[in-house]
């Protein structure tokens, strides 16, 4: 056997070495893009608010490609959102998600994927925040009231302007005390479906006649109040209305309309006619739908 033979076999020897270790090491690389291209997938999944039904479509979505934000956004997945502002990021949604993220990777920074907004003023910050929509937590009344209020919206701050005119405040928190109105969802679609006049003389027949007692401001009291002067606008003496409320204790209204059937705001303004009317005749209201 020529020596220039055995060179070549020598040679041929050292590149199927080579080769295997080749191979090795692409396999290692081809695994470890696999690795981190999953670990990319699930951190968008996690960052993403995914409904079982948006997660199926994503899934299905995979089998041909490699989910990324565009195709999450296409099965109709939100993300914390962040405002790009002053040269500074201001999360507006998904607060208590990224502080729960960073809390279960022992409290250190991390990467999440966020839909980010440029040009935002604070007010336009907090008006998208109080419209969030998608599977989030829905907003409390008193958080989206707070976030309208603080937006500029003209109709939530004629709202708390009424109400505080009439002497109360807002729980935004909806904590109940006294003076203070928690039921904000009831309250101010009142509001809205009876107008202003209506709804603060509402208050200021609740604020002489209870003076601010936590029970007055149940919303299906409140309510029973706006309703009966709604109702009887132009008819029902303020001074009556207010005496006999007086004589009446807001929890006995509450239970007696319990007690009733029918829909709430049906009910709880018959407790309400029925402490006006009393036991006179001649200064009675009749009975209206």
């Amino acid at each position: 056997m020529s020596e220039k033979l055995e060179k070549l076999r020598a040679m041929l020897e050292k590149e199927k070495e080579r080769r295997i270790k080749l191979n090795n090491r692409i396999e290692i690389l081809e695994r470890r893009i696999q690795e981190a291209e999953a670990a990319e997938v699930n951190e968008m999944v996690r960052s993403a608010k995914v409904s079982p039904e948006q997660l199926a479509a994503l899934l299905r979505q995979s089998a041909n490609t490699t989910p990324n934000p565009a195709a999450l956004a296409a099965v109709g997945a939100t993300f914390d959102k962040v405002s790009y502002r002053d040269g500074h990021y201001y999360v507006f949604d998904g607060q208590h998600t990224i502080a729960a993220r960073k809390l279960l990777n022992n409290n250190s920074d991390l990467n999440i994927v966020c839909k980010v907004y440029s040009g935002l003023t604070e007010q336009e910050e907090a008006l998208l925040f109080a419209q969030q929509t998608g599977i989030s937590a829905p907003l409390t009344a008193g958080a989206k009231l707070r976030a309208k209020i603080h937006g500029g919206d003209p109709e939530a701050i004629a709202f708390q302007s009424a109400t505080q005119r009439a002497g109360f405040g807002l729980s935004f928190n909806q904590s109940h005390a006294k003076w203070k109105i928690a039921c904000i969802a009831t309250a101010f679609g009142e509001y809205r479906q009876h107008g202003e006049r209506i709804y603060t003389e509402a208050l200021r027949v609740l604020a002489e006649a209870w003076e601010g007692d936590i029970d007055s401001l149940r919303s299906e009291v409140l309510q029973g109040v706006v309703r009966f002067i709604a109702l009887y606008d132009h008819e029902y003496d303020p001074v009556r209305l207010i005496r006999q409320l007086k004589r009446t204790s807001p929890v006995t209204i509450y239970r007696s309309g319990q007690a009733m059937s029918g829909p709430n705001y049906q009910k709880y303004m018959h407790q309400i006619l029925k402490a006006y009317n009393g036991s006179s005749r001649t200064k009675s209201l009749p009975i209206k739908q």
